[in-house]
């Protein structure tokens, strides 16, 4: 009983320092943008996003290396709060915690909007955040 308290404990301490991590700073002058597509441009599905990153670096989710984080990409929202986590449940909020810096996305035709987030290694935006301009597109 002691033994699973103590485990119990234990799990519950590294949850909270986990759910409470201090907040990452960003590089100062930092910048994530979209290469492509640029913004008001009419483009054909599956659509190819290339994510453009300045003064920081790409590193996988988990990868505790000072001034790196990796690519989120909001799709059709406005970005989530960027005081907390960002969620993984939502669908119109793409991880990309490979490190990767571009993806294929499969598109409804019409209008469609997409901004990137940069976050730390927990899924967290740095402070002060790096965050693109929203873009819109047509797909035709």
């Amino acid at each position: 009983m002691i033994r699973s308290t103590l485990a119990a404990a234990v799990l519950a301490g590294a949850f909270i320092s986990t759910a409470f991590a201090a907040d990452t700073p960003s590089a100062a002058g930092a910048q994530v943008y979209i290469i492509a597509p640029k913004n008001g441009d009419t483009v054909s599905a599956p659509v190819r996003v290339q994510f453009g990153l300045k003064g920081m670096g790409v590193a996988p989710a988990g990868t505790e290396t000072e001034g790196t984080g990796h690519h989120h990409l909001v799709i059709d929202k406005d970005a989530p709060p960027l005081n907390t986590y960002l969620p993984i449940d939502d669908p119109q909020v793409m991880h990309f915690g490979k490190g990767q810096t571009e993806v294929e996305l499969k598109l409804a035709p019409g209008k469609h909007t997409l901004q990137l987030v940069f976050a730390d290694k927990d899924h967290k935006p740095h402070v002060p955040p790096v965050v693109s301009e929203k873009i819109t597109i047509t797909v035709k």
